[in-house]
């Protein structure tokens, strides 16, 4: 079966989510050296990536502190910059060759808007929050299989972890292509489960070609 939809991940795969973890290590008082290296165990640990606050402030709570950046003025969103340099380019291309586009990823419901706003060009744009359900589970995957309205071997997912992108979309039947950048990915590449991705790139530049390959 052709692939027909491309669905991406967001954070790391399209958007560098430097800016965003800088800011929160800033409003909390944490060096960003050490709020990023606390990152770079969690990653390497497989833990889910909000434990990073619990280990530069045990008892840290998320949900109270992201109410209180709401009040002080603080709103999601994607700056221009943001973006990976080969991201938007690739949606385009993807675009001009008929394939449909999907967004969907472990983001708070903001980030939809977010995403629109920074004039993302997609056929459906979905958060994990507004879901209820996180990747790795599967039932986040058969959520973009609804939203794609095809079969999972039409699908490619794209993104930069192994646990949370390859690994499930290869196993609910989609192509999974992996990315090899931002920390998830450069730690993931020395995995041999890296070798159960489809697809392995460097750049979504290079995505288009090694589709039509697949």
């Amino acid at each position: 079966m052709p692939i027909t939809t491309v669905v991406f991940d967001v954070g790391e795969t399209l958007v560098d989510e430097t800016r965003h973890w800088g800011e929160w290590a800033d409003w909390m008082g944490v060096p960003r050296f050490t709020f990023f290296a606390a990152m770079g165990a969690v990653i390497e640990r497989g833990w889910h990536h909000r434990t990073v606050f619990q280990l530069v402030r045990p008892g840290f709570d998320v949900e109270a502190a992201m109410r209180r950046r709401a009040a002080e003025g603080y709103r999601y969103r994607f700056a221009s910059g943001d973006f990976y340099p080969d991201a938007l380019p690739c949606l385009t291309q993807l675009r001009r060759l008929g394939y449909r586009i999907g967004l969907a990823g472990n983001q708070p419901e903001e980030a939809e808007q977010a995403l629109r706003a920074a004039g993302i060009d997609a056929d459906f744009i979905a958060s994990s929050a507004r879901w209820g359900v996180e990747k790795p589970s599967l039932a986040f995957f058969q959520r973009v299989v609804d939203a794609a309205g095809c079969a999972p071997p039409a699908i490619a997912y794209v993104g930069d972890r192994l646990d949370n992108d390859v690994l499930p979309a290869r196993d609910i039947g989609m192509t999974a292509v992996f990315i090899r950048r931002g920390p998830w990915g450069c730690v993931h590449a020395g995995r041999p489960d890296v070798e159960r991705a489809h697809i392995r790139l460097e750049s979504l530049r290079d995505l288009a070609d090694a589709l039509a390959l697949s």
